[in-house]
C-alpha cells in the first residue's frame, strides 16, 4: 500500500467514524424525552422494546474484539445467546439509564471484529428501528445513507442483504443510490436500506415490479 492510499483510507475511515457520532448523538437527542411507556415500545427488531435495541447499541460499541471473543466462548459459540447477554449488561435498572449508558458511547471507537461501516450500517439501521414505531423522523444526509446502503449491497456480514437484493435492480429517487439488475425496485434511500436488511415495513413506501420479491425475501 502506497503512502497516498494510507492516508486515504484512514481520512476515510475517519469519515465514517465522524458519521457514526453523528448518528447516535442524533439518537440521543431524538430520545430525550421519551416516556417510560415509550421506552417499552415494541421496535422492528422482533422481540425486541425500543429499550432493549437500544441498549444492544450501547453493547456494540463497548466491546473490543477479544471481549466479543471472551463472550463468543462463554456462550458456546452461541451468537444470539452472545448478543442477548451483552445487551442485558447494558439495559441498566431504568429506561433513564440505558439511555444514560447509550450517551456515553456517543463518541467511542470501540468496536466487535467488524468493518467500520458495518458499525455505521447498525447505528441507522437500528436507530430507525427505534424511531420509526415511535413516528419520529430524521432527516438523514444523503452521503450518509448511501454510504451504508452501498455497503449493504455487497455484503452479507452480520444481516443478510446482499443475497435479499439478487436478481432486482434497486434505484433510489433522493440521491445516486443504485444496484443490480432485473425487476424494478423505486424509493427513497432510506427505505431501499431498510428492506434490504430485511423491514418489511418499508417495503410499503416503495415501488416496482420487484418490491413483492423483496417484500417476500423480508419474511423471517
Amino acid at each position: 500500500m502506497t503512502e497516498k492510499q494510507s492516508t486515504a483510507r484512514t481520512a476515510g475511515g475517519a469519515d465514517t467514524w465522524s458519521r457514526i457520532h453523528a448518528e447516535r448523538a442524533a439518537l440521543a437527542a431524538d430520545l430525550a424525552e421519551l416516556t417510560d411507556q415509550q421506552f417499552a415500545t415494541s421496535s422492528l427488531c422482533t422481540g425486541l422494546t425500543v429499550r432493549e435495541v437500544l441498549a444492544h447499541l450501547t453493547a456494540s460499541a463497548s466491546l473490543n474484539p477479544w471481549q466479543w471473543l471472551a463472550g463468543v466462548i462463554r456462550c458456546g459459540f452461541d451468537f444470539d445467546k452472545q448478543v442477548s447477554m451483552r445487551l442485558n449488561e447494558q439495559l441498566g435498572a431504568t429506561a433513564g439509564e440505558t439511555l444514560e449508558r447509550f450517551r456515553g458511547i456517543v463518541m467511542s471507537r470501540t468496536k466487535p471484529p467488524l468493518p467500520t461501516m458495518a458499525m455505521l450500517g447498525e447505528t441507522l439501521v437500528h436507530g430507525e428501528d427505534i424511531r420509526r414505531p415511535l413516528d419520529i423522523r430524521r432527516a438523514y444526509p444523503i452521503e450518509t445513507i448511501t454510504q451504508v446502503a452501498r455497503y449493504y449491497q455487497g455484503s452479507d456480514q452480520v444481516v443478510l442483504a446482499k443475497g435479499r437484493i439478487r436478481g432486482l435492480l434497486l434505484v433510489a429517487n433522493d440521491g445516486p443510490f443504485s444496484t443490480g439488475s432485473g425487476p424494478l425496485v423505486s424509493g427513497t434511500t432510506l427505505a431501499l436500506t431498510m428492506a434490504m436488511t430485511g423491514r418489511a415495513t418499508y417495503c410499503d413506501e416503495l415501488e416496482g415490479d420487484g418490491v413483492a420479491t423483496l417484500h417476500d425475501r423480508c419474511a423471517p
